[in-house]
Protein backbone atom coordinates (compact mmCIF):
# COMPACT_ATOMS: atom_id res chain seq x y z
CA UNK A 1 0.00 0.00 0.00
CA UNK A 2 1.27 3.51 -1.10
CA UNK A 3 1.76 6.25 1.63
CA UNK A 4 -0.36 8.64 -0.99
CA UNK A 5 -3.21 5.67 -0.35
CA UNK A 6 -3.91 6.39 3.03
CA UNK A 7 -6.38 8.68 3.97
CA UNK A 8 -6.73 9.65 8.17
CA UNK A 9 -8.62 12.72 9.72
CA UNK A 10 -8.99 13.26 13.23
CA UNK A 11 -11.71 13.70 15.49
CA UNK A 12 -11.53 15.68 19.28
CA UNK A 13 -12.22 13.75 22.79
CA UNK A 14 -12.85 15.96 25.11
CA UNK A 15 -13.31 15.75 29.07
CA UNK A 16 -15.23 17.44 31.50
CA UNK A 17 -13.71 20.73 31.23
CA UNK A 18 -13.71 20.82 27.11
CA UNK A 19 -10.05 19.86 27.00
CA UNK A 20 -9.08 17.60 24.26
CA UNK A 21 -7.55 14.18 25.90
CA UNK A 22 -7.24 12.00 22.85
CA UNK A 23 -8.24 11.92 19.20
CA UNK A 24 -10.32 9.61 16.92
CA UNK A 25 -8.56 8.64 13.82
CA UNK A 26 -10.41 8.23 11.02
CA UNK A 27 -8.90 6.09 8.59
CA UNK A 28 -9.88 5.98 4.69
CA UNK A 29 -9.37 2.90 4.52
CA UNK A 30 -10.95 1.66 7.45
CA UNK A 31 -9.75 -1.90 8.97
CA UNK A 32 -13.12 -3.56 8.22
CA UNK A 33 -12.46 -2.55 4.52
CA UNK A 34 -9.24 -3.80 4.71
CA UNK A 35 -9.64 -7.14 5.48
CA UNK A 36 -11.29 -7.60 2.12
CA UNK A 37 -7.68 -8.48 1.48
CA UNK A 38 -6.48 -11.34 0.64
CA UNK A 39 -3.77 -11.26 3.55
CA UNK A 40 -5.93 -8.80 5.78
CA UNK A 41 -3.50 -8.86 8.44
CA UNK A 42 -1.02 -7.46 6.08
CA UNK A 43 -3.40 -5.06 4.65
CA UNK A 44 -4.18 -3.20 8.39
CA UNK A 45 -0.44 -3.41 9.39
CA UNK A 46 0.38 -1.43 5.89
CA UNK A 47 -2.43 0.96 7.82
CA UNK A 48 -1.07 1.46 10.49
CA UNK A 49 3.08 1.77 9.43
CA UNK A 50 2.39 4.54 6.77
CA UNK A 51 -0.60 6.13 9.24
CA UNK A 52 1.55 6.37 12.53
CA UNK A 53 5.15 6.31 10.90
CA UNK A 54 4.70 8.12 7.60
CA UNK A 55 2.47 10.69 8.97
CA UNK A 56 3.58 10.70 12.55
CA UNK A 57 1.56 10.57 15.45
CA UNK A 58 3.19 13.44 16.78
CA UNK A 59 1.47 15.53 13.71
CA UNK A 60 -1.64 13.47 13.67
CA UNK A 61 -2.54 14.12 17.87
CA UNK A 62 0.03 16.75 18.93
CA UNK A 63 1.51 14.08 20.85
CA UNK A 64 -1.92 12.99 22.71
CA UNK A 65 -3.55 9.55 22.41
CA UNK A 66 -5.33 7.89 19.44
CA UNK A 67 -8.17 6.23 19.59
CA UNK A 68 -8.24 3.60 16.93
CA UNK A 69 -10.89 0.92 15.33
CA UNK A 70 -10.12 -2.84 15.53
CA UNK A 71 -11.72 -5.71 13.76
CA UNK A 72 -11.69 -9.21 15.71
CA UNK A 73 -9.18 -10.46 13.47
CA UNK A 74 -6.83 -7.72 14.57
CA UNK A 75 -7.31 -7.88 17.83
CA UNK A 76 -7.22 -12.13 17.77
CA UNK A 77 -4.31 -11.46 15.86
CA UNK A 78 -2.32 -8.91 18.07
CA UNK A 79 -2.38 -5.95 16.03
CA UNK A 80 -2.61 -2.98 18.48
CA UNK A 81 1.03 -3.83 19.61
CA UNK A 82 2.36 -2.82 16.56
CA UNK A 83 1.98 0.24 18.82
CA UNK A 84 2.61 1.03 22.20
CA UNK A 85 0.38 1.47 25.06
CA UNK A 86 0.29 4.79 25.88
CA UNK A 87 0.09 5.76 22.23
CA UNK A 88 -3.30 4.49 21.57
CA UNK A 89 -6.57 3.47 22.71
CA UNK A 90 -7.98 0.27 21.33
CA UNK A 91 -11.49 0.73 20.11
CA UNK A 92 -13.36 -2.71 19.60
CA UNK A 93 -16.19 -2.13 17.14
CA UNK A 94 -19.59 -3.13 17.81
CA UNK A 95 -19.70 -5.86 15.69
CA UNK A 96 -17.12 -7.98 17.16
CA UNK A 97 -18.36 -11.09 19.08
CA UNK A 98 -17.15 -11.76 22.68
CA UNK A 99 -15.64 -15.14 21.82
CA UNK A 100 -13.09 -17.38 23.85
CA UNK A 101 -10.45 -16.07 21.79
CA UNK A 102 -11.56 -12.03 21.13
CA UNK A 103 -11.41 -12.02 25.19
CA UNK A 104 -8.34 -13.94 25.83
CA UNK A 105 -6.68 -11.79 23.33
CA UNK A 106 -8.26 -8.42 25.24
CA UNK A 107 -6.85 -9.71 28.44
CA UNK A 108 -3.48 -9.84 26.74
CA UNK A 109 -4.10 -6.46 25.48
CA UNK A 110 -4.84 -5.47 29.41
CA UNK A 111 -1.56 -7.00 30.87
CA UNK A 112 0.36 -4.75 28.75
CA UNK A 113 -1.29 -1.60 29.65
CA UNK A 114 -3.51 -0.76 26.84
CA UNK A 115 -6.91 1.22 27.38
CA UNK A 116 -10.08 -1.06 25.77
CA UNK A 117 -13.11 0.87 24.76
CA UNK A 118 -16.35 -0.58 23.40
CA UNK A 119 -17.55 1.45 19.93
CA UNK A 120 -21.63 1.92 20.06
CA UNK A 121 -22.43 0.00 22.67
CA UNK A 122 -25.87 -1.87 23.34
CA UNK A 123 -26.07 -3.62 26.59
CA UNK A 124 -26.21 -7.48 25.80
CA UNK A 125 -25.34 -10.10 28.98
CA UNK A 126 -23.25 -12.13 26.35
CA UNK A 127 -21.09 -9.20 26.47
CA UNK A 128 -20.26 -8.77 30.06
CA UNK A 129 -16.37 -10.63 29.86
CA UNK A 130 -15.77 -8.15 27.39
CA UNK A 131 -17.34 -4.94 29.48
CA UNK A 132 -14.98 -6.40 32.92
CA UNK A 133 -12.18 -5.71 30.67
CA UNK A 134 -12.76 -1.94 29.28
CA UNK A 135 -12.04 1.04 30.26
CA UNK A 136 -14.54 3.47 28.46
CA UNK A 137 -17.79 2.40 27.09
CA UNK A 138 -19.23 4.54 23.90
CA UNK A 139 -22.72 5.89 23.82
CA UNK A 140 -23.81 7.07 20.58
CA UNK A 141 -26.33 9.82 21.60
CA UNK A 142 -28.05 9.83 18.14
CA UNK A 143 -29.52 6.89 18.24
CA UNK A 144 -30.11 6.66 21.85
CA UNK A 145 -32.57 7.86 24.70
CA UNK A 146 -32.11 9.71 27.42
CA UNK A 147 -33.93 6.98 29.33
CA UNK A 148 -31.85 3.82 27.70
CA UNK A 149 -28.71 5.97 28.44
CA UNK A 150 -29.30 6.15 32.55
CA UNK A 151 -30.27 2.70 31.91
CA UNK A 152 -27.31 1.37 30.70
CA UNK A 153 -25.32 3.71 32.92
CA UNK A 154 -27.35 2.46 36.29
CA UNK A 155 -26.41 -1.16 34.74
CA UNK A 156 -22.73 -1.41 34.57
CA UNK A 157 -22.25 0.94 37.85
CA UNK A 158 -20.98 -2.18 39.44
CA UNK A 159 -18.29 -2.27 36.53
CA UNK A 160 -14.84 0.75 36.70
CA UNK A 161 -15.90 1.64 32.81
CA UNK A 162 -16.30 5.34 32.16
CA UNK A 163 -19.13 6.43 29.70
CA UNK A 164 -17.80 8.53 26.24
CA UNK A 165 -20.54 9.99 24.80
CA UNK A 166 -20.48 10.53 21.01
CA UNK A 167 -22.15 12.49 18.27
CA UNK A 168 -22.69 15.36 20.73
CA UNK A 169 -23.83 18.03 18.42
CA UNK A 170 -25.53 21.01 20.48
CA UNK A 171 -24.84 22.46 23.73
CA UNK A 172 -28.04 21.01 25.56
CA UNK A 173 -26.79 17.55 24.48
CA UNK A 174 -23.29 18.37 26.23
CA UNK A 175 -24.95 19.73 29.12
CA UNK A 176 -27.16 16.83 29.41
CA UNK A 177 -24.62 14.21 29.33
CA UNK A 178 -22.43 16.27 31.60
CA UNK A 179 -25.70 16.06 34.13
CA UNK A 180 -26.09 12.17 33.34
CA UNK A 181 -22.48 11.46 34.54
CA UNK A 182 -20.29 10.58 31.30
CA UNK A 183 -16.78 11.24 31.02
CA UNK A 184 -15.61 12.40 27.89
CA UNK A 185 -17.30 13.70 25.02
CA UNK A 186 -17.40 13.37 21.41
CA UNK A 187 -19.40 15.29 18.72
CA UNK A 188 -19.52 19.10 16.89
CA UNK A 189 -21.05 20.68 19.95
CA UNK A 190 -17.89 22.57 20.47
CA UNK A 191 -18.02 23.94 17.24
CA UNK A 192 -21.31 25.69 16.94
CA UNK A 193 -22.42 29.04 18.72
CA UNK A 194 -24.09 28.68 22.24
CA UNK A 195 -27.56 29.85 21.83
CA UNK A 196 -27.98 33.27 24.27
CA UNK A 197 -29.72 36.03 25.00
CA UNK A 198 -28.62 39.37 23.22
CA UNK A 199 -25.41 40.46 25.46
CA UNK A 200 -23.34 42.91 24.86
CA UNK A 201 -19.33 41.63 23.97
CA UNK A 202 -16.96 41.98 26.76
CA UNK A 203 -14.65 45.24 25.92
CA UNK A 204 -11.28 43.10 25.53
CA UNK A 205 -13.75 41.00 22.46
CA UNK A 206 -15.14 44.36 20.70
CA UNK A 207 -11.71 45.48 20.34
CA UNK A 208 -9.87 42.73 18.98
CA UNK A 209 -12.96 42.21 17.16
CA UNK A 210 -12.35 45.77 15.73
CA UNK A 211 -8.90 44.87 15.00
CA UNK A 212 -10.14 42.23 12.65
CA UNK A 213 -12.21 44.70 11.37
CA UNK A 214 -9.70 46.97 10.29
CA UNK A 215 -6.90 44.25 9.60
CA UNK A 216 -9.12 42.60 6.39
CA UNK A 217 -9.80 45.84 4.61
CA UNK A 218 -8.82 45.37 1.10
CA UNK A 219 -7.17 49.23 1.04
CA UNK A 220 -5.40 48.49 4.01
CA UNK A 221 -1.88 49.58 3.62
CA UNK A 222 1.53 48.47 5.36
CA UNK A 223 1.72 52.04 7.47
CA UNK A 224 -1.86 51.12 8.77
CA UNK A 225 -0.75 47.80 9.97
CA UNK A 226 2.60 49.20 11.68
CA UNK A 227 0.36 51.74 13.58
CA UNK A 228 -2.38 48.90 14.63
CA UNK A 229 0.86 46.74 16.06
CA UNK A 230 2.38 49.93 17.76
CA UNK A 231 -0.84 50.76 19.55
CA UNK A 232 -0.81 47.00 21.38
CA UNK A 233 2.15 46.30 23.48
CA UNK A 234 1.56 42.94 23.54
CA UNK A 235 1.21 42.91 19.96
CA UNK A 236 4.73 44.00 19.53
CA UNK A 237 5.93 42.15 21.84
CA UNK A 238 4.43 38.77 20.50
CA UNK A 239 5.42 39.89 16.85
CA UNK A 240 8.84 39.63 18.00
CA UNK A 241 8.96 36.53 19.57
CA UNK A 242 7.37 35.06 16.53
CA UNK A 243 9.99 36.37 14.18
CA UNK A 244 12.39 34.81 15.98
CA UNK A 245 10.84 31.87 16.71
CA UNK A 246 12.57 28.52 15.26
CA UNK A 247 9.75 28.89 12.42
CA UNK A 248 12.01 31.25 10.91
CA UNK A 249 15.49 30.46 11.73
CA UNK A 250 16.73 33.44 11.14
CA UNK A 251 20.45 33.74 12.19
CA UNK A 252 20.51 37.08 13.61
CA UNK A 253 17.57 38.13 16.51
CA UNK A 254 15.24 40.68 15.15
CA UNK A 255 14.79 43.29 17.59
CA UNK A 256 13.44 45.95 15.29
CA UNK A 257 9.52 46.15 14.75
CA UNK A 258 9.45 47.64 11.26
CA UNK A 259 12.26 44.86 10.65
CA UNK A 260 10.13 42.29 11.74
CA UNK A 261 7.28 43.73 9.64
CA UNK A 262 9.24 43.76 6.12
CA UNK A 263 10.51 40.47 6.81
CA UNK A 264 6.68 39.27 6.80
CA UNK A 265 5.20 41.23 4.31
CA UNK A 266 1.93 42.29 4.61
CA UNK A 267 0.06 38.73 3.41
CA UNK A 268 1.65 37.10 6.44
CA UNK A 269 1.45 39.89 8.70
CA UNK A 270 -2.68 40.24 8.02
CA UNK A 271 -3.03 36.49 8.80
CA UNK A 272 -0.53 36.93 11.78
CA UNK A 273 -2.47 39.68 13.31
CA UNK A 274 -5.81 37.63 12.36
CA UNK A 275 -4.60 35.21 14.23
CA UNK A 276 -3.59 36.54 17.57
CA UNK A 277 -6.92 38.66 17.47
CA UNK A 278 -8.81 35.53 17.43
CA UNK A 279 -6.83 33.65 20.26
CA UNK A 280 -7.72 37.03 22.53
CA UNK A 281 -11.16 36.61 21.49
CA UNK A 282 -11.56 33.06 22.11
CA UNK A 283 -9.75 33.32 25.86
CA UNK A 284 -12.84 31.68 27.60
CA UNK A 285 -13.45 28.65 24.95
CA UNK A 286 -11.79 25.52 24.16
CA UNK A 287 -8.20 25.75 22.59
CA UNK A 288 -9.40 23.01 20.45
CA UNK A 289 -11.28 25.70 18.24
CA UNK A 290 -8.64 28.16 17.32
CA UNK A 291 -6.31 24.90 16.68
CA UNK A 292 -9.04 24.00 13.93
CA UNK A 293 -9.51 27.16 12.67
CA UNK A 294 -5.46 27.19 12.39
CA UNK A 295 -5.51 23.69 10.43
CA UNK A 296 -8.32 24.94 8.45
CA UNK A 297 -6.78 28.26 7.68
CA UNK A 298 -3.76 26.24 6.31
CA UNK A 299 -5.23 23.54 4.92
CA UNK A 300 -7.56 26.12 2.84
CA UNK A 301 -4.94 28.18 1.41
CA UNK A 302 -2.53 25.18 0.85
CA UNK A 303 -5.06 23.76 -1.30
CA UNK A 304 -6.23 27.17 -3.12
CA UNK A 305 -2.91 27.76 -3.85
CA UNK A 306 -2.90 24.65 -6.46
CA UNK A 307 -6.30 26.14 -8.43
CA UNK A 308 -6.07 29.88 -7.67
CA UNK A 309 -4.31 33.03 -7.90
CA UNK A 310 -2.04 33.72 -5.05
CA UNK A 311 -4.29 36.71 -3.46
CA UNK A 312 -7.21 34.49 -4.08
CA UNK A 313 -5.02 31.71 -1.87
CA UNK A 314 -4.66 34.47 1.24
CA UNK A 315 -8.30 35.23 1.16
CA UNK A 316 -8.75 31.22 1.42
CA UNK A 317 -6.74 31.25 4.48
CA UNK A 318 -9.37 34.00 5.86
CA UNK A 319 -11.88 31.64 5.29
CA UNK A 320 -10.50 29.35 7.39
CA UNK A 321 -9.15 31.54 10.03
CA UNK A 322 -13.08 32.28 10.59
CA UNK A 323 -15.01 29.40 10.13
CA UNK A 324 -15.25 29.16 13.82
CA UNK A 325 -16.00 32.71 14.62
CA UNK A 326 -19.59 31.87 15.55
CA UNK A 327 -19.08 29.79 17.88
CA UNK A 328 -16.03 32.02 19.34
CA UNK A 329 -18.33 34.84 20.20
CA UNK A 330 -21.27 32.78 20.54
CA UNK A 331 -23.08 35.04 17.67
CA UNK A 332 -24.89 34.48 14.79
CA UNK A 333 -22.18 34.00 12.10
CA UNK A 334 -24.60 36.33 9.45
CA UNK A 335 -24.30 39.22 12.08
CA UNK A 336 -20.24 38.72 12.82
CA UNK A 337 -19.78 38.75 9.30
CA UNK A 338 -21.87 42.06 8.45
CA UNK A 339 -19.22 43.74 11.12
CA UNK A 340 -15.97 42.66 9.27
CA UNK A 341 -14.51 43.39 6.14
CA UNK A 342 -14.07 40.15 3.93
CA UNK A 343 -14.40 39.42 0.61
CA UNK A 344 -18.25 38.71 -0.12
CA UNK A 345 -17.42 35.37 -2.05
CA UNK A 346 -15.68 34.38 1.53
CA UNK A 347 -19.06 35.27 3.25
CA UNK A 348 -20.89 33.68 0.70
CA UNK A 349 -19.15 30.48 1.53
CA UNK A 350 -19.14 30.81 4.93
CA UNK A 351 -22.35 31.26 4.96
CA UNK A 352 -23.25 28.57 2.47
CA UNK A 353 -25.68 30.55 0.34
CA UNK A 354 -23.22 30.31 -2.79
CA UNK A 355 -22.22 27.81 -4.95
CA UNK A 356 -18.76 28.88 -5.44
CA UNK A 357 -15.13 28.31 -5.55
CA UNK A 358 -14.68 29.13 -1.62
CA UNK A 359 -17.95 26.89 -1.00
CA UNK A 360 -16.62 23.93 -2.72
CA UNK A 361 -13.04 24.50 -0.86
CA UNK A 362 -14.91 24.95 2.79
CA UNK A 363 -17.41 21.54 2.11
CA UNK A 364 -14.07 19.53 1.36
CA UNK A 365 -12.63 20.83 4.58
CA UNK A 366 -15.63 19.81 6.43
CA UNK A 367 -16.75 16.78 4.34
CA UNK A 368 -12.40 15.45 5.14
CA UNK A 369 -12.35 16.56 9.28
CA UNK A 370 -15.64 14.37 9.42
CA UNK A 371 -14.38 11.72 7.24
CA UNK A 372 -17.10 11.54 4.88
CA UNK A 373 -15.29 9.94 2.72
CA UNK A 374 -17.38 9.67 -0.83
CA UNK A 375 -18.84 13.45 -0.21
CA UNK A 376 -15.32 14.40 0.17
CA UNK A 377 -14.02 12.82 -2.78
CA UNK A 378 -17.09 14.30 -4.78
CA UNK A 379 -15.59 17.67 -3.80
CA UNK A 380 -11.96 17.08 -4.72
CA UNK A 381 -13.32 15.97 -8.28
CA UNK A 382 -15.14 19.19 -8.68
CA UNK A 383 -12.20 21.57 -7.79
CA UNK A 384 -9.91 19.50 -9.77
CA UNK A 385 -7.39 18.58 -7.18
CA UNK A 386 -5.06 15.75 -6.56
CA UNK A 387 -6.38 13.47 -4.15
CA UNK A 388 -2.51 13.18 -2.98
CA UNK A 389 -2.53 17.08 -2.82
CA UNK A 390 -5.06 16.92 -0.02
CA UNK A 391 -3.84 14.39 2.08
CA UNK A 392 -0.21 16.16 2.39
CA UNK A 393 -2.15 19.50 2.86
CA UNK A 394 -3.92 18.47 5.87
CA UNK A 395 -0.56 16.65 7.26
CA UNK A 396 1.06 19.64 7.21
CA UNK A 397 -1.79 21.94 8.03
CA UNK A 398 -1.96 19.84 11.46
CA UNK A 399 1.90 20.27 11.99
CA UNK A 400 2.19 24.09 10.99
CA UNK A 401 -0.68 24.54 13.45
CA UNK A 402 0.77 22.89 16.15
CA UNK A 403 3.80 24.78 15.29
CA UNK A 404 1.66 27.92 15.24
CA UNK A 405 0.13 27.80 18.50
CA UNK A 406 3.67 27.10 20.28
CA UNK A 407 4.92 30.35 19.03
CA UNK A 408 2.27 32.93 18.84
Amino acid sequence: MGYEEVYVARQPIFNRKQNVVAYELLFRSGFTNAYEALDGDQATTDVINNSFLLLGMETLTGGKRAFVNFTANSIINNIPSLLPPEMIVVEILEDVFPDANIIDACKKLKSKGYLLVLDDFVFQPVYEPLIELADIIKVDFLSTSRKERLELIQRLQKYPVKFLAEKVETHEEFQLALQDGFSYFQGFFFSKPLVMSCKSLPEYKVNHLHILQEINRPELEFNKIEDIIKRDVSLSYKLLKFINSPMFGFRNRISSLRQALTLLGQIELTKWISLIALKNVATDKPGELILGSLIRARFAETLASVTMPHQKAANAFLMGLFSHIDALLDRSLQDILEEISLEEEIKQALLEKEHNQFYLLYKLIKSYEAGEWEVHSSYVGELGIQERDVLKAYRDSLRWAHDLLMVS
